[in-house]
């Protein structure tokens, strides 16, 4: 995965740019979690629209730590933009006070992930604004996200990079170092890591992805590279049972022509 930064960030900065006008908005939102995904994403639309231009959100949950809440205030003051914090606690407790019981950290976390994105895209009406993504290749081709939740956006710069690379550029930009060097987590309850969750580390995980994705090495040549076969076997897995979260729902064809099937012209197609 060699990779020039200097290249890689001006591919991505002029990705932005070029995006953002295509739509006729001109600003961003974008969720500052504390983590690297959204440091770097938040720090490439600086680049690409100036600091005025950005609009950026922490969005904690009442069991959220203070050291993410801390991280991202960091990273909005090392590029220099406002940040407001919004606790999401008042509207996601109303919704899971429905519930007579504890509903299981994955639905919590999902309904947490999905009303973070519910403030976002409001907010982005109210700035007439895009919703940048955060979410990084590693985490796309998992699927260790949230459907329509930390998933969502309408612009992401960082969703072709895996994991390893979004560590790379963000310190060929400078980011702060306590945020790149912390264990990633979605913080939506005490001690919880991504790869704790996943059962195996990002390094591990894109070393085989890159093989498996980029290169299109099949299982007896991974096994041939030194690839343990339950590890390629469980990562095959999940990249599998999750293809409906990296496509648009899918239409049932009845017409001549089907949006997203037959009529799939790219955004700047001119009307």
């Amino acid at each position: 995965m060699n990779v020039s930064y200097q290249t890689l960030k001006k591919v991505l900065v002029n990705f932005l740019q070029e995006e953002t006008e295509k739509t006729g908005l001109n600003n961003l939102v974008v969720g500052l979690s504390g983590g690297i995904d959204s440091a770097l994403s938040a720090a490439l639309a600086v680049e690409a629209l100036g600091r005025d231009r950005v609009f950026a959100y922490c969005l904690p949950y009442k069991t959220s730590s203070s050291e993410s809440l801390e991280d991202a205030e960091k990273v909005a003051a090392f590029l220099d933009i406002n940040c407001e914090v919004i606790d999401i606690s008042p509207y996601a407790d109303a919704y899971l006070n429905v519930f007579d019981e504890y509903i299981g950290n994955v639905r919590f976390g999902n309904v947490c992930a999905r009303m973070r994105m519910v403030t976002l895209f409001d907010l982005s009406a109210a700035h007439n604004a895009l919703v940048l993504g955060t979410s990084n290749k590693t985490e796309l081709l998992l699927g260790y996200g949230t459907w329509y939740g930390d998933m969502a956006s309408a612009l992401n710069p960082v969703g072709d990079l895996y994991k390893t690379q979004v560590w790379g550029l963000a310190e060929y930009m400078g980011i702060p170092k306590e945020v790149i060097e912390k264990h990633p987590t979605a913080d939506l309850w005490e001690n919880q890591t991504d790869e704790k969750e996943l059962g195996f580390s990002y390094k591990d995980v894109d070393k085989l992805l890159y093989e498996m994705i980029d290169k299109r090495k099949n299982k007896e040549e991974l096994i041939r590279m030194g690839f343990d076969e339950k590890f390629i076997n469980e990562v095959s897995r999940r990249i599998k049972a999750n293809q409906f979260k990296r496509c648009l729902p899918v239409v049932a064809k009845v017409s001549d022509r089907t949006v997203g099937i037959d009529f799939r012209y790219s955004r700047d197609w001119g009307l």
